[in-house]
């Protein structure tokens, strides 16, 4: 299983951004966090630093928020949707994006995803794939 750490997470996106910028050619991967970091241009300033983002803190003060915790999370449900895993959630997505579009339906799905993480993190427990598929879809069809 891959496991990164934060500096390595930090340089792809850095990197991604560069290449995308100066037109070079990506793996599959990097065209896809180069479409979310294009969704995002209040990122662009954190990417363009490669330096300054392996060191910068994002502690939520001052209203910021972790560019690279919120893009691996665009990347995290644009793998799940790929594979509809956990099962149902490449359905609940689609949904969501019916009603407005792909990026806010990512970002709803994100609030299910974070409260996921969170309360197995809180039990000590194994994250529930099928509550957070059920938060996406009471999210995509209320109204």
């Amino acid at each position: 299983m891959f496991n990164p750490t934060q500096e390595e997470v930090r340089n792809f996106f850095c990197n991604v951004y560069a290449k995308h910028r100066d037109g070079l050619p990506m793996e599959a991967l990097e065209t896809i966090a180069a479409g979310w970091i294009d969704a995002h241009p209040e990122y662009h300033a954190d990417l363009a630093d490669a330096d300054a983002a392996v060191t910068r803190v994002y502690d939520g003060k001052n209203g910021q928020e972790n560019p690279f915790l919120h893009l691996s999370m665009h990347l995290s449900i644009s793998e799940q949707c790929s594979i509809d895993q956990p099962r149902g959630i490449r359905q609940a997505v689609e949904l969501l994006a019916a009603r407005s579009s792909l990026l806010d339906a990512h970002h709803a799905a994100m609030e299910c995803l974070g409260r996921m993480m969170w309360e197995a993190q809180r039990a000590g427990r194994p994250p529930d794939g099928e509550a957070y598929v059920d938060c996406v879809q009471r999210k995509a069809t209320r109204d």
